[in-house]
């Protein structure tokens, strides 16, 4: 029954965008119920974001794909770094895609529920850090990848200069009163950017929260 929900899970991604063989696998290869809270695992291969612990939200399978689709990943991809690892979700689908999975997450009481999840799952190239994403995590950039899973104004600086030229960083950013997926390119040290599709997500904070 698994099995059938994840296809159909994914066919309903691919109703809204087409992925890459080797991004549908890493959605296949996932039971999206463990990263649900009980309540809510009749709903888990919706495409819906779902409320989980400490008022925070699991994204939308279609808006984890979209983010994981445009990220352009391939063999070449080594380093991710992802902003906000909530349930461990995304890290997860990108452990499938990148040998390393670098995820910052600022509440503790949710970190502590995500390590031990993704212990269970054994998907041992994904590193957590509880600490407050908006520094990155300098001792291991520069990054292939980095991703943002909150909403920001502006993405620090300090990410830009963790990023590996020719890389590329997704973020949310708040334009006025919406929000839109932005992507960014880093090439000879100059970035350029090009807005995506309107977005929904819960906003950045400062610091940690235990």
């Amino acid at each position: 029954m698994t099995k059938f929900k994840l296809n159909q899970m994914v066919n309903d991604i691919e109703a809204h965008i087409k992925l890459d063989s080797s991004v549908r696998n890493a959605f296949l290869s996932l039971n999206r119920e463990v990263f649900v809270p009980s309540g809510f695992r009749h709903l888990a291969y919706k495409l819906d974001a779902l409320p989980i612990e400490a008022n925070q939200w699991i994204s939308s399978p279609l808006t984890v794909a979209y983010i994981t689709q445009n990220l352009e990943l391939d063999s070449r991809v080594d380093s991710i770094l992802e902003i906000g690892c909530g349930t461990g979700y995304q890290a997860s689908i990108l452990s499938y895609l990148a040998r390393r999975v670098f995820t910052i997450e600022r509440i503790g009481s949710v970190l502590h529920i995500t390590k031990n999840r993704l212990r269970s799952l054994g998907l041992m190239n994904i590193i957590s850090r509880f600490d407050d994403g908006q520094n990155g995590w300098s001792e291991n950039a520069p990054y292939d990848r980095i991703i943002l899973s909150a909403t920001i104004d502006k993405v620090p600086n300090i990410l830009f200069e963790q990023l590996c030229d020719n890389g590329i960083l997704i973020a949310p950013i708040k334009i006025g009163d919406k929000e839109f997926i932005m992507k960014y390119s880093k090439e000879n040290n100059t970035i350029t950017s090009q807005k995506m599709q309107e977005c929904r997500f819960v906003p950045i904070l400062d610091g940690r929260e235990k």
